[in-house]
């Protein structure tokens, strides 16, 4: 199967669910669009060219092969929670930066220094269930302004333990504008979080390309 040939859905209309969304449009990518506030859904969706299809979270559960979950860490954590065996067989794409504010301007992470959102959220999936860490290593102003890069596409980088999983993502990276690059498996997902040596906010600093992406994986 193909990203072409799969039914995607955003699950989440803020700041990163509305830049994916406008990006996946941009690139032809059709999908569904849920969120709590379904007017905040229906208002995004009406800018998007027909791309969006305004569901119901569960209807999104439901229908989805990819199910891009564009939440923060514990919400992420609930959703897994509330659907549990319906999750499984689905490809589900982790964004996550387990971060908080630290009470003096910044960010702290709140998950133990060493562990990666991705591996956690790994070990809560059922079985058959497939999880891609993707789309959540720069921040949603950047991954906006970089989209469709010239002459060289910017890098995302993405982690996954499954190669077909793996593939899919790849694809609805290159339809978001961006130049796929795996990093490893589930194991290397803690280097595309935020403060990891892959990151916007971490040791990378900055949008490479694939060429420079090399050089540094």
């Amino acid at each position: 199967m193909t990203i072409s040939d799969s039914t995607v859905a955003i699950i989440g209309t803020g700041t990163l669910g509305s830049t994916l969304a406008a990006n996946f449009a941009a690139g032809g990518q059709d999908f569904l669009l849920a969120g709590r506030d379904q007017e905040a859904a229906r208002k995004l969706a009406s800018g998007l060219d027909g791309h969006a299809e305004v569901v119901s979270v569960d209807e999104a559960v439901d229908r989805a092969d990819v199910l891009v979950l564009a939440v923060w860490f514990d919400s992420f954590k609930e959703l897994i929670a509330q659907y549990g065996e319906r999750l499984s067989g689905k490809v589900i794409v982790d964004p996550t930066n387990p971060t908080g504010p630290d009470g003096h301007g910044g960010f702290r992470k709140i998950i133990g220094e060493q562990e990666s959102s991705g591996q956690i959220l790994a070990g809560l999936l059922p079985a058959g269930a497939r999880l891609v860490k993707a789309f959540g290593t720069l921040s949603a102003g950047t991954l906006a302004a970089a989209a469709r890069q010239e002459p060289d596409r910017a890098v995302e980088f993405y982690a996954t333990d499954d190669d077909a999983a793996g593939d899919l993502v790849a694809g609805l990276i290159r339809a978001g504008g961006y130049e796929p690059v795996r990093v490893g498996g589930l194991d290397q997902s803690i280097r595309i979080e935020m403060f990891g040596d892959l990151h916007e906010f971490g040791g990378l600093g900055r949008v490479v390309t694939k060429e420079e992406a090399l050089k540094v994986i």
